[in-house]
């Protein structure tokens, strides 16, 4: 840190594939102050730079690398930042919130936001050191899987860089390919690695030179060291710093929902509980200044599995052994791709092999739950393209092949696969929140994990302003719930810094926008309200909703769940029985509307698209 302003608070390159040109701009700061910036400035430049109608696969589609406002700053787990697009995979808004030490490095490198266009004629790389940005040759590296990849420029270039890449998935656009660093960490969701590959962009080096300018350098460092020991305090946060997310499965497990067999069962072995994951386990590692240390360097040359991972190409394609979970989860950072999307799309297709809707003649061979030889073989199939992984690496859109009516057993929303291991039957809050969520069927924007916590009702009233019913299974104050960590959630990927130690997502007791006003004014002399930067979380998604409605005419018809989530009762455990019944459903939507302002088909009023688009057009 430094007391000297040697930069804009938000300095941007526009780089232009296509003719090799790069033009340098700072945010002004009225920008900054409605968008802070992560997510929500990604959001803010993707509807001043993207052509709606785009194919998302063409030189025309804008890919947005971009830092939040604290990222690479002396704040606790400050090393996130979003990659942001127009979707291959759901045609939608793309966007993906990845951590490790890349962000970071980009400000230290000079540059808080990178905005790319067109197409390069050839595989190239963009180099990144003291603010300028260089367009190099990628051809010794284009082939290479995402491990072989960072290995290689890291030989060629130097260790004291870091890198986020492709893998084979994005250079095949697979829709749904991530961009990924280091062994694990990605912006896994939306297809970002193919937009990547789409542009023949095989990799972002950045080498990071420079301190990030800091208005009060003591009080920033008297306050990091005052919520370090604050967090460290937290009885979930060490939890997860010696088994990470796995912790989770045992309880959902416990409960009876599980993700299973593409969501017809709802509870799985044993053998991927946190504690049979953790003897495969060498150490903990963290992201850049983390206070939770919860990514796994596994036995087998990897990282992981997290929680999603171990359900999604484990309990939900029907693989129990631990060795081969976590060889699967290796498998599929190595090459690229989204384990999300992955584990549901491969699910989807047993579960219609075993209906009727696929054959072994049109598929080239059984597809069979557990069949851990063959599902390994087709993971790679789909990075490289071949036979039936081709088929499978159009995603969603198969349903417009495999048939209408085959949608009924995808569980996906918008688009986009479900990326929460859980089965939200029972917990009313989760369904409604994967089904408004702006990018598809998703849990990180919105998951309201105060709804399983049993708080007192004093403290549920003092966290979201008013009574809240505490039953999970209940449809009542759930649209509340989902729009307090709706906004909640938005705007901390506007500062770049990690849910995992912030209000809601895990416990009620983390940082919260009181901390996110001291810090921000500790490091930039800007000053918000806590009020303030709600409504900021407000506006990004009032954006996101506007962008939606401009790409495909999402709307109130879009805002729903699988078929199976609403038909068919989960089968086993404590959960046995539940299901979302339609009503109680289109209840919790019309609260949660009225809330967002919305109008009852989901759209924004009159007025805010207004303010939006002034804000567009200002700069």
């Amino acid at each position: 840190m430094t007391h000297q302003k040697a930069r804009p608070i938000c300095q941007n390159a526009l780089v232009n594939l296509t003719d090799g040109i790069v033009e340098y701009f700072a945010t002004p700061e009225e920008i900054i102050k409605k968008f802070l910036g992560g997510r929500g400035l990604n959001m803010y430049y993707l509807y001043k730079y993207l052509k709606p109608d785009c194919d998302p696969l063409s030189p025309d589609n804008v890919l947005i690398i971009g830092n939040g406002l604290l990222t690479g700053m002396l704040v606790p787990n400050s090393g996130r930042h979003n990659v942001t697009c127009k979707s291959p995979e759901s045609g939608i808004i793309g966007d993906a919130n990845i951590g490790g030490f890349f962000g970071p490095e980009l400000r230290f490198a000079g540059i808080d936001r990178l905005i790319i266009t067109g197409r390069a004629k050839s595989p190239v790389y963009l180099y990144v050191e003291d603010g300028r940005i260089e367009i190099r040759d990628a051809t010794p590296y284009w082939g290479l899987t995402c491990t072989q990849t960072q290995v290689k420029i890291k030989y060629d270039l130097g260790s004291d860089i870091e890198i986020e890449c492709i893998g084979p998935a994005g250079e095949n656009l697979v829709r749904f390919a991530a961009t990924r660093y280091g062994l694990k960490n990605a912006a896994g969701r939306c297809g970002t690695g193919a937009v990547l590959g789409s542009k023949n962009l095989k990799a972002v080096v950045a080498r990071g030179n420079r301190g990030l300018p800091v208005a009060d350098p003591e009080g920033m460092f008297a306050k990091y060291i005052e919520l370090r020991d604050y967090l460290n305090k937290s009885k979930v946060i060490g939890v997860m710093g010696r088994v990470g997310t796995p912790l989770l499965y045992d309880v959902s497990n416990y409960l009876g929902a599980i993700r299973t067999h593409n969501s017809q069962q709802t509870v799985f072995f044993d053998t991927l509980n946190a504690e049979e994951i953790h003897k495969y386990v060498d150490k903990m590692l963290s992201c850049y200044n983390c206070v939770v240390h919860c990514r796994h360097r596994n036995r087998l040359g990897g990282e992981g599995p997290e929680y999603t991972s171990e359900v999604l190409v484990g309990a939900n394609i029907g693989v129990a052994d631990t060795y081969q979970v976590i060889d699967l989860n290796n498998l599929v950072n190595d090459l690229g791709l989204d384990v999300s999307s992955t584990g549901t799309y491969i699910a989807w297709a047993i579960e219609l092999f075993e209906r009727g809707y696929l054959s072994a003649e049109k598929v080239g061979y059984t597809l069979r739950f557990g069949d851990y030889p063959g599902l390994r073989r087709l993971i790679e199939d789909i990075a490289y393209r071949r036979g039936f992984g081709d088929v499978l690496a159009e995603g969603s859109r198969l349903v417009e092949k495999f048939g209408p009516e085959t949608a009924d057993f995808l569980i996906a929303i918008k688009g986009l696969p479900q990326s929460d291991p859980h089965d939200v039957r029972y917990l009313k809050g989760f369904a409604l929140g994967i089904a408004t969520a702006s990018r598809g069927a998703d849990h990180l924007r919105s998951r309201p994990t105060l709804e399983i916590f049993d708080l007192p009702s004093e403290v549920r009233r003092q966290i979201y302003g008013e009574p809240i019913d505490p039953n999970p299974t209940s449809y009542n104050s759930k649209g509340r719930l989902v729009y307090f960590h709706e906004n909640i959630y938005a705007t901390i990927d506007c500062l770049g810094i990690c849910k995992f130690i912030c209000h809601g997502f895990n416990s009620p007791r983390n940082l919260n926008y009181t901390h996110f006003k001291d810090l921000i004014r500790l490091a930039y002399g800007l000053e918000f309200s806590e009020q303030e930067l709600e409504e900021i979380g407000r506006r990004v998604i009032d954006l996101e909703r506007l962008l939606n409605y401009q790409l495909k005419g999402v709307t109130r018809k879009d805002d729903t769940l699988p078929a199976r989530y609403f038909d068919e009762p989960m089968p086993s455990a404590r959960a046995k029985g539940s299901c979302v019944d339609r009503a109680g459903f289109n209840k919790m939507l019309d609260d949660y509307y009225a809330l967002r302002g919305w109008s009852k088909d989901g759209l924004l009023p009159a007025e805010r698209v207004a303010e939006l688009n002034a804000l567009r057009d200002a700069t």
